[in-house]
Order: C-alpha cells, then sequence, then structure tokens
C-alpha cells in the first residue's frame, strides 16, 4: 500500500512540475509577444513621424521674400517649374511693351520739341517721316505738329500703362506662389460620388407629404 501510495504521489509531483512548466512556457511568450508588438509599435511610430518630417511644405514668407528678390523663383520654391515660362513670358511680354513705348514716346518729344522750336538745326520731327511722304502729306507745318503733340500724349499714357501692368504682374506672380504655398498639401481628390434616393418633401400649404427624388453629390 504504501508503494502504491509513493508511485501515486511521485506522478502527481511530475504533472505538477509539468503543468508549472507550461505555465511559465505561456508567460514567457506572452511577455516575448509583447515586447515584440511594443518594438513594433514604436518602430511604425517613429517611421510615420520620419516621413511626416519628410514631406516637402514650402514656407509660404520665404517663397514671397524669394520670389520679390527673383522673379519666378517662387515657383521654383514651390516645385511648379511648369508655370516658369509662363511667368517669364508675361515679365517678357511687359518689358517689350514698356521699352517699345517709351522710345516711341522719346522720339515724338523730341520731334515736337525740334518742329516748335526756332533752331533750324533741330530737325528730328523730318527723321521720323516715312518714306514717300512729306511735312505737306501731313497738312503742312501745323497739322504734322498737332500729329506729333497727339503721338507724344499717346505715346506717354502707353508707357504708364506698361508701367502699371508690369507692377501688376509682378504682384500677380508673387500672390500665385503665395497661394501656391499655402494650398501645397491641401488634399483634392478627383472622386466624385453621386447619389439618388427617395425623400419626402414638405409641403409649405400643410397639406399630404410629396414623394420625390433627391440627387446627392459627395466629394471624397
Amino acid at each position: 500500500m504504501n508503494k502504491c501510495s509513493n508511485i501515486i504521489f511521485f506522478i502527481f509531483v511530475l504533472l505538477s512540475l509539468g503543468v508549472q512548466a507550461q505555465i511559465d512556457a505561456n508567460n514567457n511568450r506572452i511577455l516575448t509577444d509583447s515586447v515584440v508588438n511594443i518594438q513594433s509599435v514604436s518602430i511604425d511610430t517613429a517611421s510615420v513621424d520620419k516621413k511626416k518630417e519628410n514631406v516637402f511644405k514650402p514656407n509660404p514668407v520665404k517663397v514671397v521674400w524669394m520670389g520679390a528678390i527673383i522673379p519666378g523663383y517662387g515657383q521654383i520654391l514651390n516645385k511648379k517649374y511648369w508655370k516658369l515660362p509662363l511667368v517669364y513670358g508675361g515679365f517678357l511680354g511687359c518689358a517689350y511693351a514698356l521699352s517699345m513705348n517709351s522710345t516711341r514716346y522719346q522720339t515724338y518729344k523730341n520731334a515736337y520739341r525740334d518742329i516748335i522750336d526756332t533752331d533750324p538745326n533741330t530737325n528730328s520731327f523730318i527723321q521720323i517721316i516715312p518714306k514717300g511722304y512729306t511735312i505737306e502729306s501731313y497738312g503742312g507745318i501745323s497739322g504734322y505738329t498737332n500729329i506729333l503733340k497727339t503721338g507724344q500724349e499717346n505715346y506717354r499714357r502707353y508707357r504708364d500703362l506698361s508701367i502699371i501692368a508690369s507692377i501688376g504682374y509682378y504682384a500677380l506672380s508673387l500672390v500665385d506662389a503665395y497661394v501656391d504655398a499655402q494650398l501645397y498639401d491641401f488634399d483634392i481628390s478627383p472622386d466624385l460620388s453621386m447619389r439618388f434616393q427617395p425623400v419626402l418633401l414638405e409641403n409649405p400649404n400643410g397639406l399630404t407629404k410629396t414623394v420625390g427624388m433627391q440627387c446627392c453629390f459627395r466629394l471624397k
């Protein structure tokens, strides 16, 4: 009887040790999995933070200042390189209009001054007459003088308008660069959803409601 009791006790001890070992193994596995999960979450969080740091976002203030110093540089900082031909093309057009109108204004101004003075050596008004024409073709001295005076006034106005247009275009390029910098990370998705659904329409006269269809547009 004592022998059987000893055998049973020995088996019970072995079973207890096996259960304890299984519990310890499970606890170690749970602890290891927890550590791995924590490390993976930390790595994922660090990668997300690193991605956020690497996301390009232009500085609107810097864009405006650099664009004011160097025309078109604001578009370069915004990485809108396709706008550079438009920006520089507009500036070249303004420069050409300003140069042409200034030159013609100065020409008509000198010619008008020469024709109204009494110095016979100042005759620049004759040099600008087109080939094949004479002063008499424009109505004589008085008629030609009025033409030169009108041309002077017109080209002075065109010159002033060219200056205003150049300043306006310069300001417009800065506004464009600033708006692009502000809206650089603004998400505009082309996904447009449209949905039809029945709806009960309220009757303003207090009568029975009317059944109708509603069209819903949703931007995602």
